[in-house]
């Protein structure tokens, strides 16, 4: 047989699509050729291919080879696609048969002895593979990830040679059993206990986590803005089974690797504020996902805000409104998740102590104006909570702490989450229009104190729909099935502290 068909997966954003691999081997002068939008990891995997296979003590065909990655149009990246050649040459020059490949899909990136080497974006490939009823063949040290996958048919290998063994009938075909992974919540996350003081802060955070909102801490230096930000997760629902395998797989698709360890645990990503914009949304050649899609289910968590690039900033403002991302390329578009929960940190001026109580600012106001207005408006419009975060006095920093712990407070999220699901399926946050009318029905003194807001405070219509979620988030922490006068007072608050 000169012919032999595999099957293997491509990446374009969370989809991964079907690559039919054909090798050919036909006479004439030996050449190796890769056809099919194959990118430059794909056409080195010509040399990969001929070492793995001499270094297994096979021959190497002194043919013409004619590979070709179906379908034509769909660009081909990385090395996954080493495992599939090299077994379609062996079976096309009839080294090992072949009537078994077809029910399994491949993906591997040879080493020049033949061993295989962990791919990126295992997690994606099998769920699809899943779905197309075949068994998925993938590196043993990705077995782990991909058996995340429920149902899924996972077959590690750890060589070439071990593979060939396998389709001979020299060795066992022994699909991969996992370990069940625990859903018990650990407590892996820094304490909001050891906060001193800032009950406001606090409280702030707690509705942020109850309801998915996203909080911009204001405050000088060294009041615990980002020590508040970093136990956030900590105090977060925990995550359910399928958000905990979309963050999976979005992790596996940015970083080459799911780590088993951090099942069900909430991401957090910090960039840097010289962060351009690709890092944060997403894109290159090959679109990979940016900070926001890595933050899936998590936080991303944005320090000293107004240092970002005011252009960076600005591309944050459609994934906060439809919690995705488009990536548009002149060969590709891809389409990532992006349903994250922004919490940003910032000074109240350039030196940083406006407001301080020992009154150390000595900016003028212009000088404060320049520097709020690095942040658009649009952007500020966006942020559910604004809060500050005032220097603590020395007498409360030299108390002992003794606030609750985050599993506390997390019990209360928890609780409060789950009604809004049992209610409307989706978080607070993430309610629309119909949804807001529906339920979140405000009594007679929340419309007039609403009316007032909107009067008097010049809130926007974007404002007084984040105004009305927010207040149905602060209605649920308190087990109130309506949003009363109080909890709008206490939503309104939250959008006028600090920056107005």
């Amino acid at each position: 047989m000169s012919l032999a068909i595999l099957y293997s997966r491509a990446l374009c954003g969370m989809d991964a699509p079907l690559v039919t691999v054909e090798v050919h081997l036909s006479n004439g002068l030996p050449k190796f050729t890769i056809v099919g939008l194959p990118e430059t990891e794909v056409r080195e995997s010509k040399d990969r291919v001929h070492a793995a296979i001499l270094n297994g003590r096979f021959k190497f065909p002194a043919r013409r080879i004619t590979v070709n990655l179906a379908p034509a149009d769909l660009p081909k990246e990385s090395g996954r696609f080493d495992l599939p050649i090299a077994l379609g040459i062996l079976a096309a020059s009839g080294q090992i048969p072949a009537d078994r490949l077809s029910q399994y899909e491949w993906a591997g990136e040879l080493s020049l002895d033949g061993k295989l080497r962990p791919i990126r974006g295992a997690l994606a490939m099998t769920y699809n593979a899943a779905r197309s009823g075949r068994s998925f063949v993938l590196p043993e040290q990705n077995a782990g990830e991909a058996a995340l996958v429920q149902d899924a048919r996972i077959y590690p290998a750890t060589s070439l040679l071990q593979l060939c063994a396998c389709l001979t009938g020299q060795e066992a075909w022994v699909p991969y059993r996992a370990e069940p992974v625990t859903n018990e919540v650990k407590e892996r996350y820094p304490d909001m206990g050891e906060v001193k003081g800032q009950m406001q802060a606090k409280r702030a955070l707690e509705i942020a986590a109850a309801g998915g909102h996203s909080v911009l801490l204001i405050g000088p230096p060294g009041t615990g803005k980002s020590m508040l930000a970093r136990r956030l997760p900590g105090i977060l629902p925990p995550m359910t089974g399928q958000e905990a395998l979309e963050s999976a797989a979005i992790q596996s698709l940015g970083n080459g690797k799911f780590n088993l360890a951090d099942w069900k645990r909430r991401p957090f990503r910090a960039p840097h504020h010289t962060a351009s914009a690709v890092a944060l949304v997403g894109g290159g050649g090959i679109p990979r996902p940016g900070e926001i899609s890595l933050a899936m289910h998590g936080i991303l968590f944005l320090d000293e805000l107004p240092e970002f690039d005011r252009r960076v900033l600005e591309v944050l403002r459609e994934p906060l409104e439809s919690g995705h991302i488009t990536i548009s390329r002149a060969t590709q578009r891809a389409d990532f998740p992006a349903r994250f929960q922004l919490v940003a940190a910032m000074n109240p001026c350039p030196c940083g102590y406006l407001g301080h109580y020992e009154g150390k600012c000595r900016c003028t106001p212009d000088q404060v104006a320049r520097y709020r207005g690095k942040l658009s408006g649009p952007l500020l419009d966006r942020i559910d909570i604004q809060i500050e975060v005032p220097a603590l006095p020395k007498e409360d920093l030299l108390r002992p702490g003794s606030g609750e712990s985050s599993a506390v407070i997390r019990a209360r999220t928890a609780a409060a989450r789950q009604l809004q699901l049992n209610r409307q399926d989706v978080s607070n946050a993430e309610l629309g229009v119909p949804e807001m009318e529906k339920f979140c029905v405000l009594d007679i003194e929340g419309k007039r104190m609403l009316e007032r807001a909107m009067t008097h405070l010049n809130i926007s219509a974007r404002a007084y729909h984040r105004i009305l979620r927010l207040a149905r988030t602060i209605a649920d922490l308190s087990a109130s099935e309506a949003v009363l006068g109080k909890h709008v007072a206490e939503a309104i608050q939250y959008r006028r502290m600090g920056i107005s």
